[in-house]
């Protein structure tokens, strides 16, 4: 390898270690990281640019607006009452339910986000209940974090792929006709839904005073709802973003406009209105709006073009393909395994990226076809991330609740509800991938 091919790889090494060891904000290492790969030569500050996917970034953002308007409205708040309704008095389906809420909502919000909707309203129920809420607000997290590459604009991961790969909204429902990320994960997450539920009904099955404090909440919640009409706006706008999203093809405008195009019509009908409603304000749908993570995924694509730029992920291609394209099932099997463990102790979103354009890069060779592939390192890598908060910083953020609520979860009982999760998952999405995109 060239001096500055060796350069670029220990500083993208060295960004990853110091994100993985977590002592300082991983959105400052990033940039910080980006800002060596140009200092050194890998890359020019005309090329960085140029390797941002804006389209990706401006989606990113535009979504969070549109989502920190819903997450005012109290309709999450009102679902969450609901589920207490629904449970019929059973604490396990509350669980079941409001876990099986916060993934379905993650599908279309960052899930950091979710769990700042939901796991709040969840320890509001177990201060009722006078129960430790670790286990409601971990499953929040765990299932917030599942659903986000389900489609499109969950989170960063499938965003990625469509900057690689090109893949459309629909694509994510179905592709080369086959059953593709949606129908796979959400098959998947019911399954574990109902396998938690038979865990939860085990927890709590001799704790009769959880269960009769339980049966006294108030399951209405209807406070919560500042103001219908405004609900309905947002919820019209949100709903009218995403039915856009899915018929780009139809629209001619990328991604990033149509959300761009979304979110700022809201903005304009709801200051329009102005106090003719109760409504949040423009300055609060930015609050939900995490900046820090936006730089971090702005230098994360300079990182990866750093080596893209200095043949790394062609020489990775090259030697990965002897191995990769010997044997599909063997080679999608490795994949998919392999990053499983990876991403449940580092970063997840920067490996990811990398192997995308690995993956590419094989495929350009005549070596594979690469969507097997691209779904193994899609699907392991985001539900291998639920193995620690190293994974996924959404699991931070649970704990981060849990501990402020006075509750110090030890790593056993964290990782009592992680593992099980994660190897369930996994392992039900495997069998799911070979059938439908090996072996068939």
């Amino acid at each position: 390898m060239e001096p500055l091919q060796i350069a670029s790889l220990i500083i993208l090494i060295g960004t990853v270690g110091a994100i993985v060891w977590g002592k300082v904000d991983r959105a400052a290492v990033a940039i910080f990281g980006s800002i060596l790969m140009i200092v050194v030569g890998a890359i020019t500050e005309f090329e960085a640019f140029s390797f941002v996917d804006w389209n990706v970034i401006v989606l990113i953002i535009s979504m969070w607006i549109l989502a920190g308007y819903f997450s005012k409205t109290g309709i999450p708040e009102v679902l969450a009452h609901r589920a207490v309704r629904w449970s019929r008095g059973s604490v396990s389906t509350f669980i079941i339910l409001i876990g099986g809420m916060a993934g379905l909502v993650s599908l279309f919000v960052d899930n950091i986000l979710v769990i700042l909707i939901f796991a709040p309203v969840a320890i509001h129920i177990t201060r009722l209940l006078k129960t430790d809420p670790t286990p409601f607000v971990i499953f929040i997290g765990l299932c917030a974090n599942f659903t986000g590459s389900a489609l499109l604009i969950g989170d960063l991961p499938p965003q990625m792929l469509h900057s690689v790969s090109g893949i459309e909204f629909l694509g994510f429902i179905w592709s080369d006709g086959r059953p593709s990320s949606f129908p796979i994960l959400m098959t998947t997450f019911a399954v574990l839904l109902a396998v938690f539920k038979v865990g939860f009904d085990r927890m709590y099955k001799n704790d009769v005073k959880t269960k009769d404090a339980f049966a006294l909440i108030n399951p209405e919640g209807g406070s919560y709802l500042k103001d219908k009409k405004a609900a309905a706006i947002i919820v019209a706008f949100f709903v009218g973003t995403i039915i856009a999203l899915s018929m780009r093809g139809y629209i001619g405008l990328q991604l990033g406009a149509i959300a761009l195009i979304g979110a700022a019509s809201l903005v304009l009908v709801m200051e329009c209105l102005g106090d003719r409603i109760k409504k949040p304000s423009f300055e609060e749908a930015l609050s939900s709006l995490d900046w820090r993570s936006v730089l971090f995924y702005i230098a994360l694509f300079v990182l990866i073009g750093g080596i893209e730029r200095q043949g790394i992920i062609e020489m990775a291609a090259k030697a990965l393909a002897p191995a990769l394209a010997s044997s599909e099932a063997l080679g999608v099997s490795v994949i998919y395994w392999a990053t499983v463990p990876i991403v449940g102790v580092i970063e997840h979103d920067a490996y990811i990226l990398a192997f995308l354009y690995v993956v590419r890069d094989l495929a350009a060779q005549g070596a594979i076809n690469p969507w097997p592939y691209w779904w193994a390192l899609l699907w392991g890598g985001t539900l291998g991330s639920n193995l620690t908060v190293a994974g996924a910083p959404a699991l931070l953020a649970a704990l981060n609740l849990c501990e402020k609520e006075g509750r110090k979860v030890r790593l056993r009982r964290f990782l009592s509800l992680t593992v099980p999760f994660v190897v369930i998952s996994t392992t039900v999405c495997y069998v799911l991938m070979m059938i439908f995109w090996v072996l068939l």
